[in-house]
């Protein structure tokens, strides 16, 4: 496969800022106000809250040809058995080539005892949300969120492992 999926480590705090920026600008290019987009990016993931998030979450990366591409971020829900994927990016000439779900199968393996994982995502994210059903999401309920001022069109997926 020529890819590597391994724990994020501080090193790749830069590397996943871009990551993070370049597919946000790509996947919400007309969905999202730039300005919008930017205030958003530049508070999560700063590089204090990129610390934080070591600290806090499972954070893994996938590495192709030596070189970090994509990103995931799993973080453990109530009693332990249920998983958020609160992120996963890749830059967008890396998508459709496997490494988003060998991030997800990553997070499986490491969080072990998850029997469930839940992740949120915009309703005009098409893209994602193939990339969701691929793997076995189903659609859970879809709201409006108030995201800065803006409204999104919101979908919550789960998937029972």
């Amino acid at each position: 496969m020529g890819f590597l999926v391994r724990e994020m480590l501080s090193k790749d705090i830069e590397r996943v800022q871009d990551i993070a920026r370049v597919s946000w600008h790509a996947t919400y290019e007309g969905m999202i106000p730039r300005a919008i987009q930017d205030c958003f990016l530049d508070a999560a993931y700063s590089t204090s809250m990129m610390n934080t998030r070591l600290q806090n979450s499972n954070l893994f990366v996938v590495e192709d040809e030596n070189e970090v591409v994509g990103f995931a971020d799993f973080s453990q829900v109530d009693d332990g058995d249920k998983s958020e994927l609160r992120a996963i990016y890749l830059y967008p000439d890396r998508q459709g080539k496997g490494l988003g779900s060998a991030l997800i199968q990553k997070g499986i393996e490491v969080l072990g005892e998850m029997r469930e994982i839940v992740v949120e995502v915009e309703k005009e994210n098409l893209v994602g949300r193939k990339f969701y059903e691929a793997i076995g999401f189903e659609t859970v309920k879809e709201y409006d969120d108030h995201f800065d001022g803006h409204i999104l069109k919101t979908i919550q997926m789960k998937w029972i492992l």
